[in-house]
């Protein structure tokens, strides 16, 4: 059994038009460690979105190999290895808190009692324990999200991958909702890959930035975010960290292609 969760080796994607080829993404190779949280960056059009479906199974890659936890992706979402989160929360508008996040847990028929513990604990696990019995349309944007967030967990993934899944809330809720993750994703012990267009939003929660090109999508660097985070970190102080700003500032360099030596110049961009 591989020690990764994801292994990408030489991924290629091209979508074949009748009058067009669009190139969306070009020999991507990148591993994730089990447990480990990782955020995908770039511009839009970049491939964030197709390399995580192409991880996901939902499609499939033109040239290259995917492995989840040492098996082909497809193997591994028959095995319930991973759980999705878009950024619509999608949840069921006639279901409960409660009957949406056991929705995946009855599809795959698990017993009555067992479906019931599970679903307690991950409202729990999400803070709703007060809003079990809720419906969608009773519940703030941010508490959806923690509903989608828990139908994800559900069946215990080992990879959880998520696209732009706070891209519709407002800061203020938006922030809440990355410490809830970082706990979230501590506590369950996934590793996550999570795609993004903000720069901050990636720093506070990565544990690597991987930051890619306009398309024909590549990899153009990778950062190594450096955050003293445990469950009680204060997640102002965390954004209030010189280590905090210091990787948002590669990140954003990388992003506009500055050169390493002028990086190490201390070139300003402003």
């Amino acid at each position: 059994m591989s020690t990764f969760a994801v292994e990408v080796t030489g991924v290629s994607r091209v979508f074949q038009g009748k009058k067009s080829t669009v190139t969306a993404l070009d020999g991507i190779d990148l591993t994730i460690e089990a447990g480990e949280f990782v955020s995908l960056i770039g511009p839009s059009g970049c491939g964030k979105s197709t390399l995580l479906r192409l991880i996901a199974d939902l499609d499939q890659p033109t040239a290259g190999d995917i492995q989840v936890f040492g098996t082909p992706a497809a193997k591994a979402r028959a095995a319930q290895k991973y759980g999705i989160a878009f950024q619509q929360a999608g949840l069921l508008p006639w279901r409960t808190v409660a009957g949406n996040i056991a929705l995946p847990l009855e599809l795959h028929g698990v017993d009555k009692t067992a479906r019931r513990a599970r679903v307690a604990e991950l409202i729990d696990l999400v803070g709703l324990g007060d809003f079990a019995t809720s419906y969608p349309d009773q519940l703030s944007g941010g508490m959806q999200q923690r509903v989608a967030i828990a139908r994800s967990l559900a069946e215990k993934p080992e990879l959880l991958l998520m696209d732009e899944p706070f891209g519709a809330l407002d800061e203020m809720t938006r922030e809440r909702m990355q410490a809830e993750l970082l706990r979230i994703a501590a506590e369950s012990g996934a590793a996550v890959v999570f795609v993004t267009h903000s720069i901050p939003e990636a720093v506070f929660l990565s544990d690597r930035v991987v930051v890619m090109s306009p398309r024909p999508g590549r990899i153009t660097g990778i950062v190594p975010v450096k955050l003293a985070r445990d469950l009680t970190s204060d997640a102002d102080a965390l954004r209030e960290d010189t280590a905090f700003f210091a990787a948002v500032t590669a990140v954003r360099e990388e992003l506009h292609g500055v050169p390493t030596v002028e990086r190490a110049r201390g070139v300003d961009l402003r």
